[in-house]
């Protein structure tokens, strides 16, 4: 419990998040400006606002915690913080740009490596998914949890239908209902609120991809791995995730039985 004056972190990074989602929304009511990045990567002055003010507001209030953003320069420091901040400021910024309502906020405290606190944002769908280690997953105050389903069959997914066509699996895949969604982090809170069987994706994702809605999807119940079943751990030196699986926790074996040969990735 928080003591009196001094706001859990939870309490802390909905509020902040939260204010910041106002921000982005106000700069996309008055024409977003966007640029590319060197990667070709698609960037808005929302990306840039939305981090600015949020690491201004959270470390003025946690001054000796550590940051990691998708939109500052990584810096060592925040190896020996005992917390550090892992921001994804806008996550589906093409869909932000093209008016998608499924763009977020992601941001999570982590400690240990490990996520405590999260929360993922989606200000144009009105939904605000949180969880606290140990203490459940929450969207709009409402506990969430994983679906039961233990067949491939029909399951309902959330990614990219053309990846289970791809000539890369010995075993072809079973008729799948799949779902598109411009944020990773908004397409794993899905299946944390029970409203897709799983998402998958064989492209590299960075600790800012995953990290908030890793905690929400494990504390409503899921399994996040990378293609290979191996765990996430955050706050290293490398950011670089290969891959992301994040499953409820039936079907979850079944995935990853399918994706075992694809020992390495190249050119997924």
């Amino acid at each position: 419990m928080a003591s009196a004056g001094h706001a859990s972190d939870l309490d802390l990074i909905v509020d902040k998040v939260r204010r910041a989602g106002a921000l982005a929304q106000h700069l996309k009511a008055h024409g977003l400006i966007t640029s590319f990045k060197a990667d070709g990567s698609i960037v808005t002055n929302a990306d840039t606002e939305v981090n600015l003010w949020l690491r201004e507001a959270l470390l003025d209030a946690r001054p000796d915690y550590g940051w990691q953003s998708e939109e500052s320069p990584d810096n060592a420091e925040r190896l020996d913080a005992r917390r550090t901040f892992v921001l994804d400021p806008i996550d589906g910024t093409m869909g932000l740009s093209k008016g998608s309502p499924y763009w977020t906020i992601a941001l999570a405290v982590i400690e240990a490596n490990r996520p405590v606190a999260a929360v993922v944002y989606a200000p144009d769908a009105g939904e605000l998914y949180a969880a606290e280690a140990g203490k459940g997953a929450r969207l709009n105050e409402a506990v969430i949890r994983v679906t039961g389903t233990s067949q491939l069959e029909s399951a309902e997914v959330v990614g990219d239908s053309r990846l289970f066509g791809r000539d890369i699996w010995p075993e072809p895949w079973p008729r799948l209902n799949v779902v598109s969604r411009p944020s990773v982090a908004y397409r794993m809170c899905v299946v944390a609120a029970g409203r897709a069987d799983f998402t998958m994706a064989l492209t590299p994702k960075r600790d800012w991809d995953v990290a908030a809605a890793s905690l929400i999807a494990q504390e409503a119940g899921a399994v996040v791995s990378d293609h290979l079943g191996n765990p996430y751990g955050f706050n290293a030196r490398d950011s670089l995730k290969p891959s992301l699986i994040c499953s409820g926790p039936a079907l979850f074996p079944e995935i990853i039985r399918r994706c075992a040969h694809l020992l390495t990735l190249e050119n997924p």
